[in-house]
């Protein structure tokens, strides 16, 4: 499906444009950052086809018609957790732990050993936070993994097991990273931010870490040369002012230590969890939610669409809004969305697929690394 995009000076020329709107097209098109009091207007006043067009502007000015993807694998060794949010439908807890699953360090070798000659780049190991899988345990993984295939890209664990684990081992932040990182850790993933405002945080994840910890966690992790994604949760009981407090902060971190690789709108599903009452975002205010971030986020050169949480016809129209990146190949490795009620329940794109994801809009596929080093222009379509 291809989506027929207003250009940037379409808009411009637009009679009857609200003022405030325009001022905010002329920023964008200088180059010049909007206000949060601006990014607020988007969220209420801007059309679809008015962020669509300043959004599909700026990616392309940033990336022309490139679009990226990686080959990855995900390990998930629990969904035994101690934390008890509100919107999960992937964890359980550990006097239920016999209806989940946890797995040993060589389960998850074994599934590393699985991929043993083919050409994946990256394994993103993320779960839930279980009391007996403590910081030693996850170090020796870590250690082994790179040991074992020392060009695999190590990508793990979100802030909020980050913080359970170095609080148990009672280690600062900075001791706890850096022991993570001499066993073989490499970047982190933007999980377990949620939503930072505390009036939303405190009704849907009260017991994890706060956003002044999770922002700390990955400043310390930039500082130590570590890379991180950031990913927000929204369409549930948000308003548009909790988003844009959200995004704030992470631009603000952005501004200081530049560390942050892509930033990841994450849709909220509804599936067997405590807000099964909560209606889901519709795509039109999927595809608004990814320009406004897009046009808000100024210094995050990448936005990812997180193709097995929205569907990959989704994802695709993602592309004519602002998105640059479709994640990976995944190969039916994660569990997370999919009990959520996403509406890809067997995750998993060959490199194929993918590029033909991207392609079928115009765009040009392009293999990255997790740090957005150029792996492979796919000018034709792959074997």
């Amino acid at each position: 499906m291809i989506v027929t995009q207003l250009s940037l000076s379409e808009v411009l020329n637009q009679s009857g444009l609200d003022p405030a709107l325009l001022t905010i097209a002329e920023k964008v098109k200088a180059g010049e950052r909007i206000t949060d009091e601006e990014g607020l207007l988007l969220f209420e006043k801007g059309e679809l086809g008015f962020v669509g067009a300043l959004a599909n502007y700026i990616a392309e000015r940033l990336h022309g018609s490139k679009v990226y993807f990686n080959r990855n694998f995900h390990i998930e060794p629990t969904n035994v957790c101690v934390f008890t949010c509100n919107f999960c439908s992937y964890s359980r807890q550990y006097k239920h732990r016999d209806d989940g699953w946890e797995l040993g360090q060589e389960q998850m070798l074994d599934m590393v050993r699985k991929y043993d000659g083919q050409p994946v780049t990256e394994v993103h190991i993320v779960g839930g936070v279980h009391p007996k899988m403590n910081l030693e345990f996850f170090c020796e993984v870590l250690t082994k993994i790179r040991d074992h295939r020392p060009d695999l890209h190590i990508k793990g664990f979100t802030a909020v097991e980050l913080d359970y684990m170095f609080r148990k081992a009672k280690l600062t932040v900075e001791e706890g990273l850096l022991k993570m990182k001499e066993a073989g850790l490499q970047s982190l993933p933007g999980g377990g931010a949620e939503i930072f405002h505390p009036d939303i945080r405190n009704i849907i994840c009260a017991d994890k870490v706060d956003a002044d910890g999770w922002l700390l966690i990955h400043e310390t992790a930039h500082k130590l040369g570590m890379h991180s994604n950031a990913t927000m949760l929204y369409g549930h009981i948000e308003k548009y002012e909790h988003r844009i407090d959200h995004m704030s902060r992470l631009r603000n971190l952005q501004d200081k230590t530049g560390g942050f690789n892509c930033f990841i709108p994450l849709k909220f599903r509804n599936k067997d969890n405590d807000m099964s009452n909560v209606p889901e975002s519709s795509i039109v205010e999927d595809l608004r939610l990814y320009a406004i971030s897009r046009i808000y986020m100024d210094n995050f050169r990448n936005l990812k669409a997180y193709w097995p949480m929205l569907g990959r016809q989704t994802a695709q129209l993602t592309l004519s809004f602002g998105v640059n990146d479709l994640d990976g190949t995944i190969d039916d490795t994660t569990k997370i969305y999919s009990m959520a009620g996403a509406e890809e329940q067997i995750p998993s794109l060959s490199t194929g697929q993918l590029c033909d994801l991207i392609t079928a809009v115009g765009r040009t596929p392009v293999e990255r690394d997790t740090l957005y080093n150029e792996l492979k222009v796919y000018d034709e379509q792959p074997a």
